[in-house]
């Protein structure tokens, strides 16, 4: 097999397979790691979106909404 010029072996035809192989698995993963980040913001957000609706329900769960330039979360 030639490749821009110059003609490959075994070994490097397998060391392309294989480097490829290794790229497709990490692109997979992380695809993973991307939807359940994904999810889980999603899902904190329905939890704090509930949350917020049982505060407001209960007797004197009229708390003043923080402004939006305020930190979030304990790391802010």
């Amino acid at each position: 097999m030639t490749l821009f010029g110059r003609t490959l072996g075994g070994e490097e035809i397998a060391s392309l397979i294989f480097l490829s192989m290794a790229l497709v698995i990490w692109v997979m993963a992380w695809r993973g790691e991307r939807n359940w980040t994904r999810w889980f913001r999603g899902w904190e957000a329905d939890r704090k979106a509930r949350r917020e609706a049982e505060l407001a329900g209960e007797p004197g769960g009229d708390r003043p909404v923080p402004p939006s330039n305020a930190p979030r979360g304990p790391w802010g």
